[in-house]
C-alpha cells in the first residue's frame, strides 16, 4: 500500500469511524463540553435565586413537592455551586448527579405543564443526558478530578493493578 492510499485510508476511518479519533483530540472535547455546560447552565441557578418566591410557586408548586421554597433553594444552589465545579472538572460525577436531578424535575415540570412537547422539553432533555454522560464517565484526562486521583495514586504508591479507578489507564484508554 503506498502512502496515498494509506493517507485516504486515514481519512476514511477518521471520517466514518466512531472510535478513530485520537485519544487526545477526545479528551479535549470532553473538557470542552464539560466548559460550556457548566458555564452556561451556572445562570440558571442565579435566576432562580433572583426571585425564590416566584420560582417555587411558578415551578416547583406547580409538580406538586411539598416545601416548594426549600426545593427552589436546593435546585438554584445546586445549579450556582454543582456548574462551576463541572466545569473545572473538580467532583465532576457528584456535581453532574446533581444537575442531572434537577434536569429530570425541569422536564417533569414541562410535561406536566405543557404535556409532551418537543420544544418544551427539548433543552432541558439535551442537559439531563450531557449530565448523564459526565455522571457514569466523570471528567476526563484534563480534569481536576484526574489530577487528583494521580497524585493520590502517586502519593500511597499504589500499583495501577491495585487501585483502576485511580489511574490514568481507565481515563487514557480508547
Amino acid at each position: 500500500m503506498n502512502n496515498t492510499t494509506r493517507i485516504v485510508a486515514s481519512i476514511v476511518r477518521l471520517l466514518l469511524g466512531s472510535d478513530s479519533a485520537p485519544v487526545s483530540l477526545t479528551q479535549a472535547s470532553l473538557l470542552l463540553l464539560r466548559v460550556v455546560l457548566g458555564t452556561v447552565m451556572i445562570h440558571n441557578g442565579f435566576d432562580k435565586l433572583a426571585d425564590i418566591p416566584s420560582f417555587a410557586e411558578a415551578y416547583v408548586q406547580a409538580i406538586g413537592l411539598p416545601f416548594p421554597i426549600f426545593f427552589a433553594y436546593c435546585a438554584a444552589f445546586t445549579e450556582v455551586i454543582a456548574s462551576p465545579l463541572l466545569a473545572l472538572g473538580l467532583f465532576t460525577r457528584p456535581a453532574a448527579l446533581g444537575l442531572f436531578a434537577t434536569m429530570l424535575v425541569a422536564n417533569y415540570h414541562h410535561i406536566v405543564t405543557g404535556g409532551f412537547s418537543i420544544p418544551s422539553i427539548e433543552l432541558s432533555s439535551i442537559y439531563a443526558v450531557s449530565f448523564a454522560f459526565f455522571v457514569i464517565y466523570g471528567g476526563g484526562k484534563y480534569a481536576i478530578d484526574t489530577l487528583l486521583a494521580n497524585a493520590l495514586t502517586k502519593w500511597l504508591n499504589l500499583p495501577a493493578g491495585i487501585a483502576p479507578s485511580l489511574s490514568t489507564k481507565a481515563t487514557t484508554a480508547k
